[in-house]
């Protein structure tokens, strides 16, 4: 066995504050889009079957009990007595969270405190855009509240994410628009859009990102469950020698092409998150072709968690099991060193992301 690296949840969301029935739990499961099928279940999957394992014994059942008697038991606990006792069962030390999704999730501080730990936010480039537009009247003042918001959300945050690839993907050029070209695309947008509307605008998604770039804040990109690789690949180009950390996330089922991106790219980092809690009891397997290609000091680990707080016990627990499995195995093969599998450890548990973030030193 190599010894429990420390960690950091380089990428996640709130939990929910709110009872959760057999149905809306299920939801929380899946990746997909809509229910499952008729007659089927989202426990009936490698997360699912995670969730069984390694949740129940916090609660105070055993392992695998069936779904129906673990929710119960939740519903017994209260939500805050079980997400208390799931994310301080979780190991997990350090919580960034990305705060740009809607329902009625746990700010920051607030997971931190039932947790047992620390937590900094990720701001999200497309909500704070929506955010300004809702309160600017004019191209002029849109664009001038956009950069003024992007530069004080800096100072508070560790990241910036933004789902640009997921809403436009290759459509979008690598390089930064024009300012003729801003100007216009802003005209267009705001002039169609009822307030609270979505930014989709490929124009304005990549002024955003480059004025993220600008701040030398980590850029966080979520690629969604789509090849990461053509985008990607241009604007870890545009963007290498400028001083910004770009952290590709949510690249499985291809976590090889970010693995590959992070190896090429001095300033690209590949997160682990949903590459380990989608694959489930497969997830040795699929760490092992992770560290295939990436430098060790490229990957980050995360649960990628959103909703549940079972996901952030899975994605930690996953993660540890994982690297057991895999370093273990090479170091008694005589493959590794103890000492240089517990470093390895170390570094994608928490290391990393520490240096990526900035975290050191932090309180």
């Amino acid at each position: 066995m190599i010894e429990t690296p420390t960690l950091v949840d380089q990428y996640c969301h709130g939990v929910l504050r709110t009872e959760l029935g057999l149905g809306t739990f299920e939801a929380h499961l899946g990746r997909g889009e809509g229910p499952p099928a008729p007659g089927t279940t989202f426990f009936d999957t490698q997360t699912g079957f995670a969730v069984r394992r390694w949740c129940p014994p916090l609660l105070g059942l055993e392992p695998h009990c069936p779904p129906a008697r673990y929710l119960a038991r939740r519903r017994e606990l209260g939500v805050i007595e079980s997400g208390r006792r799931l994310l301080r069962g979780s190991g997990i030390e350090t919580y960034l969270v990305d705060t740009g999704l809607p329902g009625d999730l746990t700010p920051p501080l607030e997971l931190a405190a039932a947790g047992a730990a620390e937590a900094h936010e990720i701001v999200r480039l497309e909500l704070l855009a929506e955010q300004v537009a809702d309160t600017s009247g004019t191209v002029e003042s849109f664009l001038a509240n956009l950069a003024e918001s992007v530069h004080g959300a800096a100072a508070g945050a560790v990241a910036f994410s933004s789902v640009a690839g997921v809403r436009h993907g290759d459509a979008l050029a690598p390089e930064p628009p024009g300012a003729g070209e801003v100007r216009g695309a802003a005209a267009r947008w705001l002039a169609g859009r009822q307030v609270g509307g979505v930014l989709t605008d490929p124009v304005l998604l990549r002024h955003l990102l480059w004025i993220a770039v600008a701040s030398g804040l980590p850029l966080q990109l979520h690629s969604g469950a789509t090849d990461p690789g053509a985008y990607a690949t241009e604007f870890a180009r545009a963007t290498a020698g400028l001083g910004t950390d770009v952290v590709l996330l949510h690249g499985y089922p291809y976590h090889r092409q970010a693995a590959q991106l992070a190896a090429v790219f001095p300033h690209v980092y590949a997160d682990l998150g949903p590459a380990l809690v989608r694959s489930g009891a497969r997830a040795a397997a699929v760490l092992a072709e992770i560290l295939e290609l990436a430098p060790f000091g490229k990957l980050l680990f995360s649960s990628g968690a959103h909703g549940l707080p079972e996901l952030h016990v899975v994605g930690a627990r996953l993660f540890l099991e994982a690297m057991g499995r895999v370093l273990g195995g090479w170091v008694a093969e005589g493959a590794w060193s103890r000492g240089d599998a517990d470093r390895v450890a170390e570094l994608i548990g928490a290391g990393n992301a520490r240096r990526v973030y900035g975290l050191d030193g932090d309180g």
